[in-house]
């Protein structure tokens, strides 16, 4: 296990950030993963990193705060948790976040106070979400147990045997098999990826077209000039490095008023601390006109009424039904993974996936059709009988999805 573990660790560092010599490192963690955190930092002085900062953060604490402090403190947030994070991403330093948390931890809380403190935190933080969205520093998200969360995974195991199974799952998904090849599956992983990924951007589309049994009937409209990214980034420096760990996806963003029909949620969605289940959405002309869950639906329409661009979306990504994650048959409970088990669309913030996306300012990708928030939530749609047909300028219509996965040829 000891073996595993350090060899997850370089690789987040070495390859989901690709730490550079002098570079600061900032780590953010929940205090249950001090000792994966310790390791991390490890590596990171190891990789020659100029320092390891530390974010720590606790859901017991986190639920104390939303229940019982004081209503102003939802508004505001502290000039030294601004500076925490704007002016490291100023510096161009490494983030790296491990992401474990209690699926339900806020179950219970006023939805209000949520939104209320994801609003004071985007207008202070923007600087940092700005240059995170446009690669101006590199990031990476990962997971790691917690017994809270795997006991959720696997509700009819001891705490234990939980931790057990979400630990090899976990592996699985990131392709570590304890033999220190981690890092060259993960090079023939990428690989793949851009190969398809040049495949979809060679095709042009104007637009998707989504269907499937729950219901899904979703036309996309792409904007002029799109670009499909896959798995791994780079900086505007130059720095490559993974966002997410695990990852499948091949993502573009939409045209923020070219998405109109409905949208049904193939898996159920854990947000700010509660679980969303069976949902779905009506937009027209991009916005969500209605929204409705059969759990959750206080959360979901708290969610996409944060600011005017969380009711727009921000994401399309194509994630074969059949993929090392989805092929596990598990319900993560938590998004890095279960997006990464199926198509999924993001309603909120859109990266910028244009030509030149990446040197534009907020205006210039507004002006070029895409959707501008303080939020980006993903959620998924994809099933095993998802079709997506994309229709090219020139009027012709190709499979993209067929039953789920990639069509030939794609």
């Amino acid at each position: 296990m000891n073996d595993k573990l350090q060899e997850y660790a370089k690789l987040l560092i070495r390859v989901g950030l690709n730490i550079q010599k002098g570079q600061t490192l900032v780590i953010s963690a929940p205090v249950e993963c001090a000792y994966f955190a310790r390791m991390c930092a490890e590596k990171g002085y190891e990789a020659g990193c100029r320092e390891v900062v530390m974010n720590w953060n606790d859901d017991t604490l986190s639920r104390m705060k939303y229940l019982h402090a004081q209503e102003e403190v939802f508004d505001h947030v502290p000039l030294w948790r601004r500076h925490f994070f704007n002016d490291y991403a100023l510096e161009g330093a490494a983030y790296l976040a491990i992401s474990a948390t209690d699926p339900e931890c806020l179950k219970g809380v006023e939805s209000g106070r949520i939104v209320r403190a994801q609003q004071a935190s985007g207008k202070a933080l923007r600087e940092f979400n700005r240059l995170q969205m446009c690669n101006g520093f590199p990031w990476c998200i990962a997971s790691i147990p917690i017994p809270s969360w795997a006991k959720t995974v696997f509700p009819e195991d001891g705490e234990e045997q939980a931790m057990e199974k979400l630990w090899k799952a976990i592996f699985s998904a990131v392709r570590i098999s304890g033999d220190g090849t981690s890092v060259e599956k993960w090079e023939q992983h990428i690989a793949t990826l851009a190969e398809r990924k040049e495949k979809l951007n060679a095709l042009r589309f104007r637009s998707l077209h989504y269907t499937n049994s729950l219901g899904t009937d979703l036309t996309v409209e792409l904007p002029e000039g799109h670009v499909w990214e896959a798995g791994d980034d780079r900086t505007l420096s130059g720095q490559d490095f993974i966002a997410n760990m695990p990852t499948e996806e091949l993502f573009t963003s939409p045209l923020r008023t070219g998405v109109n029909g409905v949208v049904y949620s193939a898996l159920p969605l854990v947000h700010d601390g509660n679980i969303i289940d069976k949902f779905h959405f009506v937009v027209k002309e991009g916005k969500i006109v209605e929204a409705h869950a059969e759990q959750g639906e206080e959360t979901l329409k708290a969610a996409i009424s944060v600011d005017e661009g969380a009711s727009y979306f921000g994401e399309v990504a194509l994630v074969p039904y059949d993929s090392p994650i989805s092929n596990q048959k598990i319900l993560f409970y938590n998004t890095l993974f279960d997006e990464n088990a199926a198509c999924h669309i993001a309603f909120g913030e859109a990266y910028p996936c244009l030509e030149g996306g990446q040197q534009m300012s907020k205006e210039e990708l507004k002006k070029r059709g895409l959707n501008d928030s303080i939020t980006h939530v993903d959620f998924m749609v994809g099933t095993p009988d998802l079709s997506i047909v994309g229709t090219t300028h020139d009027g012709r219509e190709v499979p993209v999805f067929e039953n789920g996965n990639f069509a030939q040829g794609i």
